[in-house]
C-alpha cells in the first residue's frame, strides 16, 4: 500500500481539474414525457454555454432535436426557465439569440420561427390545442421604461397574438384543465417578489379563447404560491406557504384543504419558470418531492387521506417532478452522485438513470463527504450549512497543521446549498482546502420564518452567518483561523463583499459577479429584481441611508484584505461598473487585488475557457496570499500591489 505523501494543505495535487469539470459536465435541466419519449435541456459550457433540447427514444438513442446555432434560452425576468414545451411530435422553444419562439419535430430538422422580429420575449407556454394556440408569459420591452409582462395567447399558424390577462407586474404558471375549460395562473406586484405574496386566479375559457371572469382563489400580500396545477380529474392543486411551510393544497369546490400538514418544504423561491415539485399519478394519488431539515425525499401522496408515503431512492436532492402513470422523470442528486435525469417506476421501485450532469467521476479516495452542521449565531438563533472537510488518499499535511478554510455564501440570497455531489467543492477539498457552505438566514428550505430572517436586514443576518459558522470550525479545531477566505457569486457575491468590509474574519475573498453598490443595483438593474431590495434593505430613496450604509463600496476604508473579482460583460443584473469601481478603491488603497472580465458572459459565466480560468485564478490567488506552492494546474493572474 502507497503511503500518502506529506504536503501543505493546499498544495495537493489533485485529479479534479477545471478541464475535468468543464469537459465532463452540463448544466441539466428538466425533463419532460412526450410521443413515447423522454425530452430535457442541457447547457453545453464546451459549445459556449448553448442550450440543446435532446430526446431518448424509446429504444435509448440519444439524439439533439435544437441543431446549433439555436440555444433553447428565455431572458424573461433574465434568468428565464420554462424556455420549451413538446406536444404532439414538436417542441416549440424561445431562442436565446432573439428571443423569438420556434418550433421543431420531435424528429429533428431546422427550426421555423413561429413569433415575429420584436422585442419581445416568451416563457412558460402551455398548449391549447384545442384552439390552436400557446398560451405564455410574454414579457414586453418595445415601449419606454419598464417592461410589460402579460399573459398571451400565440397562434400557432403565425397569426396575431392576444393578451388574455394584464394589469399586474408579473404573470407565471399558466396551466389549463385537462377539458381545456379553465385557465389558473399566478401574479404578484411590485415591491413583492414570488416567494413573498403571489395570487392565484382561475378564470373560465370560451370556445372562442377568450377568458371569463377572473377570481383570486388564494394567496396574497403574505403567502406565496407556487405550482398551480390541475389534477387529472380536474381538482386544482397547489403549493402555499399559509401554515409557515410551503404544503400541498387543493381546492375542493369552495374549500381548501390542507393535504399534506408538515414542517417540511414542498415549494421552492420562483428564481426561474417551469418549476415542479409533485405530479399526479393518477386521480387519487400523487408523487411529490420534500424537504425537511436540509435533506430532500420523494413520496406518494393518497389524495383521499393525505397520507403520505416515502418512496426509497439513493437521492437526497429532487427538482422538476414529472409523472406520466407510473412513471416519475426527476433530477436526483446524493452526496456520493452528481446531478443526475432519473427514471423512476413507481409500481417496482426500479430507477434508471438516462443522462449524468457529469458522466467521470474521479476515483473516490479523492472525494470528501458532506456533513450537515447547525451552529449558533447572533440574536441566540442557529444557523446551517453544510461541512467538507480536506480529503484526497494520496496526502496527508504535516503534523499540527490546520487547513485553510473557504467559506461559500450562496446566491438568490433565498437560494440554498444541498450535499449533492459537486466537482466544484471537491476541486478545492481534493487540493487540501476546507469548505463551508453556509445556508444563512434567508435560506430555502427551513419554513418562511427562517426565510424571512433576511427582512431588513440584508448584509447583517447573512454575514453573521457566515462569520460565525467559520469562527465555530475554528473553536472546534478543524480549521486555521488565520486561512480563511469567503467566495460568493451575485447576491452571495454581496455577502463576501459585507464580510470583508465590515468584519474581521477573513483574511482574503472572491467576488463572482458580486454586488457592491446597493443604490446602483436599485438603479440599474432588471424589472424583476428592481424593487427586491424593499424588503431585503428598506424602501428607496426613502430609506437611501441604509443602502449607503451597507455598501462595501462607500466603506472601502474598512476593507484591508485581498479580493479578486470576476464579471462578465455583458451582465445586466449586476453591470461591470459595480466591481470596477471596487477593484479601484482596493487599488488606491495598496491592497492586493486581481480582476477578470470576461467578454460575452452575462450573471454566471457558462463558456468552458471561462469557468476553466476563473476557477484556477482562483486558486492561485489563494495560494499567493496563503503562501502554499500551487500545484501545476493553477493559472497566474497579476495581483496589484502585490506583484
Amino acid at each position: 500500500m502507497v503511503q500518502p505523501q506529506v504536503a501543505p494543505y493546499g498544495a495537493w495535487k489533485s485529479p479534479i481539474t477545471s478541464e475535468l469539470i468543464t469537459a465532463a459536465s452540463i448544466r441539466l435541466g428538466g425533463g419532460v414525457f412526450a410521443e413515447g419519449r423522454v425530452l430535457w435541456s442541457e447547457g453545453r459550457p464546451l459549445e459556449g454555454g448553448r442550450y440543446v433540447i435532446v430526446a431518448r427514444d424509446a429504444d435509448g438513442t440519444r439524439r439533439d432535436v435544437t441543431p446549433p446555432p439555436f440555444n433553447a434560452r428565455t431572458r424573461v425576468h433574465e434568468y428565464g426557465g420554462g424556455s420549451w414545451l413538446a406536444h404532439g411530435g414538436s417542441v416549440y422553444f424561445a431562442n436565446f439569440r432573439d428571443q423569438r419562439l420556434y418550433v421543431v419535430p420531435l424528429t429533428g430538422g431546422t427550426p421555423q420561427p413561429l413569433t415575429p422580429e420584436r422585442a419581445w420575449r416568451y416563457a412558460d407556454c402551455v398548449m391549447d390545442a384545442a384552439r390552436g394556440r400557446l398560451i405564455c408569459v410574454r414579457e414586453d420591452h418595445t415601449g419606454a421604461g419598464e417592461a410589460v409582462n402579460t399573459l398571451t395567447a400565440i397562434p400557432l399558424d403565425g397569426g396575431e397574438q392576444v393578451v388574455l390577462a394584464e394589469g399586474h407586474d408579473f404573470y407565471a404558471t399558466p396551466r389549463l384543465s385537462p377539458d381545456g375549460q379553465r385557465l389558473s395562473w399566478l401574479t404578484w406586484d411590485h415591491p413583492r417578489m414570488p416567494w413573498d405574496g403571489t395570487e392565484l386566479w382561475v378564470a373560465p375559457l370560451a370556445e372562442d379563447g377568450t377568458l371569463g371572469a377572473a377570481v383570486c382563489v388564494a394567496g396574497g400580500a403574505q403567502e406565496s404560491i407556487f405550482q398551480p396545477s390541475w389534477s387529472p380529474d380536474g381538482v386544482l392543486t397547489f403549493v402555499s406557504d399559509r401554515s409557515g411551510w410551503w404544503n400541498l393544497y387543493r381546492l375542493e369546490g369552495e374549500t381548501i384543504r390542507h393535504l399534506v400538514p408538515m414542517a417540511a418544504e414542498f415549494g421552492r423561491p420562483q428564481w426561474v419558470f417551469g418549476m415542479s415539485t409533485y405530479g399526479y399519478v393518477s386521480p387519487q394519488r400523487l408523487v411529490c418531492a420534500y424537504s425537511q431539515d436540509g435533506t430532500g425525499h420523494l413520496a406518494s401522496v393518497d389524495v383521499a387521506s393525505g397520507q403520505l408515503t416515502p418512496l426509497e431512492t439513493p437521492y437526497t436532492a429532487f427538482d422538476y417532478i414529472q409523472v406520466a402513470g407510473e412513471k416519475v422523470l426527476f433530477n436526483g442528486g446524493a452526496p456520493d452522485r452528481a446531478s443526475a435525469l432519473v427514471l423512476l417506476d413507481v409500481a417496482s421501485g426500479e430507477h434508471t438513470v438516462l443522462r449524468r450532469a457529469t458522466e467521470v467521476l474521479p476515483d473516490a479516495g479523492y472525494l470528501t463527504q458532506p456533513e450537515p452542521l447547525a451552529f449558533p449565531t447572533a440574536d441566540g438563533e442557529t444557523a446551517y450549512g453544510i461541512f467538507y472537510p480536506p480529503h484526497n488518499k494520496d496526502y496527508t499535511a504535516p503534523e499540527g497543521e490546520l487547513p485553510p478554510l473557504i467559506v461559500v455564501s450562496h446566491g438568490g440570497p433565498t437560494s440554498a446549498v444541498r450535499d449533492t455531489l459537486s466537482l466544484g467543492v471537491q476541486y478545492w477539498t481534493s487540493r487540501g482546502f476546507a469548505v463551508l457552505a453556509v445556508n444563512y438566514g434567508g435560506s430555502t428550505g427551513y419554513g418562511r420564518a427562517y426565510r424571512e430572517r433576511l427582512k431588513g436586514r440584508w448584509g447583517i443576518v447573512d454575514v453573521d452567518d457566515c462569520v460565525n459558522g467559520a469562527r465555530y470550525l475554528v473553536a472546534q479545531g478543524r480549521v486555521d483561523g488565520q486561512r480563511m477566505a469567503i467566495r460568493g457569486g451575485s447576491a452571495g457575491g454581496y455577502t463576501t463583499l459585507c464580510a470583508l468590509t465590515f468584519r474581521r474574519a477573513f483574511q482574503a475573498g472572491a467576488s463572482h459577479f458580486g454586488v457592491s453598490d446597493l443604490e446602483a443595483l436599485t438603479l440599474d438593474t432588471h424589472k424583476f429584481e428592481s424593487r427586491y431590495l424593499d424588503s431585503l434593505v428598506g424602501p428607496y430613496p426613502e430609506r437611501r441611508d441604509l443602502y449607503l450604509e451597507r455598501s462595501p463600496i462607500h466603506h472601502v476604508e474598512g476593507l484591508n484584505c485581498p479580493v479578486i473579482f470576476f464579471q462578465g460583460d455583458e451582465d445586466k443584473i449586476v453591470p461591470p461598473a459595480q466591481a470596477e469601481t471596487m477593484v479601484a478603491a482596493l487599488r488606491r488603497k495598496g491592497i492586493p487585488v486581481a480582476y477578470l472580465l470576461f467578454a460575452g458572459e452575462q450573471h454566471g459565466f457558462r463558456r468552458a475557457e471561462n469557468i476553466r480560468r476563473a476557477l484556477d485564478t482562483e486558486y492561485y490567488f489563494y495560494s499567493r496570499i496563503f503562501n502554499f506552492p500551487p500545484t501545476e494546474d493553477a493559472q497566474p493572474v497579476r495581483i496589484e500591489n502585490l506583484d
